[in-house]
């Protein structure tokens, strides 16, 4: 098989690059290994840490570049909060920007060549996701007590459609952890996989006549590509924090 590949010269594998390696050799993963995984994801968090460092140190009336991205960043995110979950949802606002600029950090990092896109990984995505289920459900019975469970019982419908309505509820409640990670995981991993196929067949100008039709073309389609996994990016970071945004609303007003 190995020695057919060759002799095609197409032998391309685009799930490789997201297999988890230790990052300092060897072939065994471990529970405290560090991973290609836990260097990227270090590498987010000083991202992170260097932007809002660098743009608040000087907090000028007319702000800096690195500055109006900082506030940028937070006003956007504060107003989603405010709008989606009300004001009484603002004291959570830290938790909740928190997790939206390491996944965006996270997805545009992943970008950069030879980069490692921790959250294409449902190790992590789940991890993400299942916080902001038990944060908020914790939330809601603390705030609420038994009264949390109206969250199930719609009222409004008529009497003997409630409880096979509130069956419904209950099973979208406990997917929602299951949904809210397998979207963000699903579609990093399938856009770089999709350009990694498509860089595959740029070289073949180099193997084949009919490279000089399908290298340009390849080429054409991994520049599109990109441009459109750029705004997946951004586009995956801010579903998932609105989402949450919905979530924490239902825990703190689970009235319907």
């Amino acid at each position: 098989m190995a020695t057919e590949e060759q002799s095609e010269g197409l032998a391309f594998h685009p799930m490789d690059q997201f297999i988890v390696k230790p990052l300092f050799g060897g072939d065994t993963v471990g529970m405290v290994t560090p991973t290609n995984v836990t260097l990227w994801m270090a590498i987010t968090v000083l991202c992170i840490a260097a932007l809002f460092v660098l743009g608040t140190r000087g907090r000028a009336i007319v702000p800096s570049r690195i500055q109006s991205i900082a506030e940028l960043a937070y006003g956007f995110i504060h107003k989603m909060v405010e709008d989606v979950a009300g004001k009484d949802a603002l004291k959570y606002f830290p938790y909740i920007f928190t997790v939206f600029v390491f996944i965006v950090f996270s997805n545009f990092l992943g970008l950069l060549p030879a980069a490692f896109t921790t959250t294409s990984h449902i190790a992590v995505t789940a991890i993400l996701a299942m916080a902001v289920f038990l944060t908020v459900t914790i939330l809601g019975f603390v705030k609420h007590g038994m009264g949390f469970l109206s969250l199930f019982w719609i009222s409004s419908a008529p009497l003997p459609l409630r409880p096979i309505l509130a069956l419904i509820e209950v099973i979208s409640y406990f997917v929602r952890p299951v949904s809210h990670s397998i979207r963000l995981a699903g579609n990093m991993m399938a856009g770089h996989a999709v350009i990694k196929v498509f860089a595959a067949f740029a070289p073949l100008i180099l193997i084949s006549g009919i490279g000089l039709a399908v290298t340009p073309l390849s080429i054409l389609a991994i520049t599109a590509i990109y441009a459109l996994e750029v705004l997946v990016a951004f586009i995956q970071a801010y579903v998932f924090t609105i989402l949450t945004c919905v979530y924490l609303k239902d825990a703190l007003h689970p009235h319907h």
